[in-house]
């Protein structure tokens, strides 16, 4: 039986970030769970092209620095922002299967 892309998905994730995949508990529960994380992936066929042209912005200005894109929606309180980098940055910053690095 052939893997819906969703789970191959969190299962790669999961794999990359040294965590594991829930799976279906019946319950409103996060996809991937680490030591340090809780992980809700989505997947779709495209993102909005204005979302992936933002993080490029950033990571074209970094320098060195952690590119990072802050969502901001009009009339919320920032405390509800959404930060968003690409999965090789975070990877690069704080580690991806820290068991590789033990």
């Amino acid at each position: 039986m052939t893997d819906k892309t969703w789970k191959a998905v969190e299962r790669e994730i999961a794999r990359r970030l040294g965590g594991h995949r829930v799976g279906c508990t019946g319950k409103a529960t996060v996809d991937v769970v680490s030591d340090w994380l809780t992980i809700e992936v989505k997947t779709r066929k495209a993102l909005p092209i204005w979302l992936l042209d933002a993080i490029e912005q950033a990571a074209a200005a970094a320098d060195g620095r952690l590119p990072i894109l802050v969502l901001h929606q009009v009339g919320q309180r920032h405390d509800g922002d959404l930060v968003v980098l690409r999965l090789s940055d975070f990877e690069q910053w704080f580690g991806g299967d820290r068991a590789e690095t033990v």
